[in-house]
C-alpha cells in the first residue's frame, strides 16, 4: 500500500509540476502561480534527494557480556 501511494504521489507531482497541458498552455503549478519555470523528473529527484535525512553516524559498537 505504501508503495501505490508513492506512486501516486510521483504521478501527481509530474502532473502539475512538468506536464504542459494543451486548454492552459502552461502547467498548473505555472498557472496558479506556485512556479515560474518548467520542471522535469531531474528537478523532481532533487527534491526527493534533498527530502532524506543525510546518514548519521553509528554510535560506538557495544559487546554483549
Amino acid at each position: 500500500m505504501d508503495n501505490h501511494l508513492d506512486a501516486l504521489a510521483l504521478y501527481f507531482v509530474y502532473y502539475n509540476f512538468c506536464g504542459i497541458h494543451k486548454s492552459l498552455r502552461v502547467t498548473p503549478a505555472m498557472a496558479t502561480g506556485l512556479t515560474g519555470e518548467l520542471m522535469d523528473m531531474s528537478h523532481i529527484v532533487k527534491l526527493i534527494d534533498d527530502a532524506e535525512a543525510a546518514p548519521k553516524k553509528r554510535g560506538p559498537y557495544k559487546k554483549k557480556d
